[in-house]
């Protein structure tokens, strides 16, 4: 029998104290729509290895992803470079605050080592924001790249940066390394940045995905959303259109889950069968790819959806 746990148990012990509950907010329970198998494989303890041996350090633990055992099975796994501290303090994400120590120059080798070790075929890089460095971290994201490139010439990259606000000449950097996918979420809709994304700017994310494509035209962009901290629906369509003004590729959206009593509450848990509407009206709105579930997150799957997102760039092309 297949063993299910019900992720309100990863909320009572936060991975990071400064983050510790209150008990004016408390978290709401899950609906039996979310849900997932406890991780704990011998491929998943493979991956795990890896990661420990080569001391790196992966979203999928640091924001308490709950696909973590499904993607480590399957080798899979999201690489958080630059540190595990983030010069901001987003409402709704686990990942700790503070000041970054320097840059590990050994990191993109590592890197590079640990996707050859895992014979991956796609890889996905993030990173904390990095306000600290005249460049944003640009520098660091270009040369893993590289590495990866001349380790495993084959391995398709996506990276999920960060917004290099205030960085002249950063997202160019990026660029000119060529990922394959350039993934930047927006997290939320404009009305509610001041309190679930308060160091962000709404306009210049979208700017910076449009910027991406008018650099290199080759390069697919991404960028993806919670729902349930608020939004309505109007304003989600309304951010599709934005999105894509600016010729953006593929949308994911999923479902907010509180980390701790510190952290946003959830105001509501979207059922299954509205995600299927905004995954039709997305379509609509002429996404290439969209993933839209309450389990969905930006690099879940990234590896099958970059092959649908091969294909249906080609469709494209033929109709035209």
């Amino acid at each position: 029998m297949a063993v299910v746990l019900d992720l309100v148990a990863r909320d009572v012990r936060p991975r990071h104290p400064e983050k510790a509950h209150r008990p004016d907010q408390p978290i709401q329970r899950k609906p039996d729509w979310i849900r997932v198998k406890a991780p704990g494989s011998a491929k998943w303890a493979e991956t795990q290895a890896i990661v420990r041996e080569h001391k790196l350090v992966t979203v999928c633990e640091e924001a308490g992803c709950p696909n973590i055992g499904e993607c480590w099975e399957k080798k899979h796994a999201t690489f958080m470079i630059m540190g595990d501290t983030c010069t901001r303090a987003c409402a709704f994400c686990n990942v700790k605050t503070g000041m970054p120590g320097a840059l590990d120059p050994d990191e993109p080798a590592n890197i590079a080592d640990s996707v050859a070790k895992l014979g991956l075929s796609h890889v996905v890089i993030t990173s904390v924001d990095r306000d600290d460095l005249n460049d944003g971290g640009a520098a660091h994201f270009a040369e893993v790249i590289r590495q990866i490139r001349l380790r495993s010439p084959t391995t398709t990259i996506e990276i999920l940066t960060p917004d290099f606000l205030r960085k002249d000449g950063a997202l160019e950097t990026v660029v000119a390394a060529r990922p394959d996918v350039f993934n930047h979420n927006l997290e939320t809709v404009p009305s509610k940045y001041l309190t679930v994304r308060p160091g962000a700017r709404y306009f210049h994310s979208i700017r910076l995905l449009q910027r991406v494509k008018e650099l290199d035209p080759t390069i697919f962009t991404k960028s993806g959303i919670m729902v349930g901290l608020g939004e309505e629906r109007n304003e989600v369509l309304q951010l599709m259109d934005d999105l894509r003004s600016g010729d953006v590729d593929f949308l994911t959206i999923g479902q907010y889950l509180q980390p701790s009593r510190k952290h946003h509450p959830v105001i509501r848990f979207v059922p299954p069968d509205e995600f299927k509407g905004y995954e039709t009206t997305a379509y609509a709105k002429g996404f290439h790819l969209v993933s839209a579930t309450p389990l969905t997150r930006s690099s879940h799957h990234a590896g099958e959806d970059f092959n649908r997102l091969k294909a249906a760039r080609l469709r494209v092309m033929h109709l035209n």
